[in-house]
């Protein structure tokens, strides 16, 4: 890929919306990507589908790369580095207990990568890695998992920023009513 074609975030902050396929309703993927994307919205969308089979996350992966590409925004995939290459998506998001970062790097130098910490011990571990943003928290009380991790607040997204250059994106129980104080 040439460099200049290869996926960019956004140099400015931006909100980062997570679509999850438990929480997709009755409405289509294309027009959650319709609402929750453009300008003055989201310039990344990132596929959840934790309890899919595979042929449904590909099939959601496949409806969402064309709704992103439409609506001129990035696709992530949740942890799946394979499903991403076969859809063309931008990036992949992997948390603590998926393929290794630099794993991913390895199937796919063009994409964009992030990770997701949630403690001191974490971000500190992530910084050593081959990604482009960092994802934080819980900062607030998820409400689409199962187990969630604890919540680490304002303080631990302040402290993070003050760590590192990279991009962070700040993850958990984030809604509109709280969204600016991040």
């Amino acid at each position: 890929m040439d460099p200049a074609d290869a996926p960019r975030l956004p140099s400015q902050p931006f909100l980062y919306a997570i679509i999850n396929a438990s929480m997709a309703g009755s409405r289509s993927l294309t027009e959650w990507v319709h609402l929750l994307a453009g300008p003055d919205r989201a310039s990344v969308v990132q596929w959840r589908f934790k309890g899919l089979t595979d042929g449904e996350a590909l099939a959601g992966a496949r409806e969402l790369r064309a709704a992103t590409r439409e609506a001129g925004v990035l696709l992530f995939i949740n942890d799946r580095p394979d499903i991403a290459r076969m859809v063309e998506a931008d990036g992949v998001h992997v948390g603590q207990g998926d393929l290794e970062a630099s794993d991913v790097r390895a199937l796919l130098p063009d994409a964009l990568i992030g990770v997701s910490t949630h403690n001191p011990h974490e971000f500190e571990a992530a910084l050593r890695l081959p990604v482009d943003y960092i994802a934080v928290g819980p900062v607030f009380g998820p409400t689409s998992k199962a187990n969630p991790d604890p919540a680490v607040g304002l303080e631990f997204v302040s402290w993070a920023r003050a760590r590192t250059a990279k991009p962070l994106v700040a993850i958990g129980g984030i809604n509109a009513a709280n969204a600016s104080s991040v």
